[in-house]
């Protein structure tokens, strides 16, 4: 690797005229033009590139951004990931990403890791895993600048950025309502969840607004947050055997959806002729799936992109020991129309 010695040498100044130069430091206003042009060619022609590591020891900053996800494969933190990545593009920031892999230990071990690793920033995309009492407990003793996506902790000096869930069930039944569907199957998310509890709760506005009737047998609960897929397939078939009249069904995500739609095709139940369906997310497998699946589209690359700048505004009055107030957004959701839903048959 080139060094800075190198370039003394190529360039014929000494070590700290050239450090000094090409670290764009306080005391390189008082160097020759001349002197600057000649170290910066010797720089140029040898490849020179500063050493990252050895200048984060000089300024005793990092610039580097923690991210914490609790599973990458999940579509979920895949599409928030690619906005924290699009909103870092423009800042000097690097990302350093920590998957979790929904284990508790996993992530009290990869927060201290990062830490460690002396970022200036963390962005926390939260699930039912990182209940509150792991999050505030890991991070309240040490002043690090935190955003956390997916939960609102108003009671803690982090700033936050949600998705407006309740809003989301409430368009998912008014859909399928308007479409004159009145028996209608609901498989919910796990309870542990907090988006599952928001989600209901639109929808159970919505349904005593309209005076629609809730069957408590048409209402089944993915137990684990896991295993959406393989959830639906397994719920879809007992609501069939329940034998109980449902022409839609309001599933918790995409993922869970899909899984309903392969049961109902598995039993020769034609989606949307015979039974609509309709999801959560807008995964991007959503819009190619067969059918093209309805669904409530969560903006989740704008998540990641608002997390980011709320981070940046975080970090950088913290590096200006200026006082910052927590900001909590909440976005909201859009309904996407596909082929999945349909009007009731007559």
């Amino acid at each position: 690797m080139i060094t800075i010695k190198d370039v003394a040498r190529e360039s014929g100044f000494a070590p700290t005229t050239v450090s000094i130069v090409l670290n764009d430091a306080p005391l390189a206003q008082y160097i020759p033009a001349q002197t600057k042009n000649r170290i910066k060619k010797a720089a140029e022609k040898l490849n020179y590139r500063p050493n990252p590591y050895a200048r984060s020891l000089r300024s005793n900053r990092s610039h580097t951004i923690g991210v914490m996800v609790f599973d990458i494969s999940d579509p979920y933190c895949a599409n928030i990931l690619k906005g924290i990545e699009d909103g870092l593009n423009e800042s000097p920031y690097l990302l350093t990403l920590a998957d979790t892999q929904n284990d508790r230990k996993r992530f009290e071990h990869d927060i201290e890791m990062l830490l460690e690793r002396r970022i200036e920033g963390l962005i926390t995309v939260a699930n039912s895993l990182s209940l509150e009492i792991d999050v505030l407990t890991a991070l309240k003793k040490r002043t690090i600048p935190t955003v956390i996506i997916g939960r609102n902790f108003r009671q803690a000096a982090m700033s936050t950025v949600v998705v407006n869930n309740e809003a989301g069930g409430r368009l998912a039944l008014q859909h399928l309502y308007e479409l004159g569907h009145r028996h209608i199957a609901f498989i919910t998310g796990p309870r542990i969840l907090v988006d599952s509890g928001d989600r209901w709760n639109g929808v159970l506005t919505y349904a005593q607004e309209v005076g629609l009737a809730i069957d408590p047998k048409l209402v089944m609960e993915v137990k684990e947050p896991t295993t959406g897929y393989q959830s639906g397939f397994e719920l879809a078939h007992e609501l069939v055997r329940r034998r109980r009249k449902f022409t839609a069904v309001l599933a918790f995500d995409d993922v869970t959806a899909f899984g309903v739609i392969r049961a109902l095709n598995n039993v020769s139940r034609r989606v949307p002729e015979d039974c609509s369906v309709i999801g959560f997310d807008d995964v991007s497998m959503a819009a190619c799936y067969n059918p093209p699946l309805t669904t409530v589209r969560q903006p989740m690359s704008d998540l990641g992109s608002i997390g980011v700048k709320l981070l940046l505004k975080t970090v950088q009055a913290s590096l200006n020991k200026t006082p910052f107030d927590a900001e909590h957004l909440r976005v909201e959701p859009e309904l996407v129309v596909r082929e999945s839903t349909a009007p009731l048959p007559r």
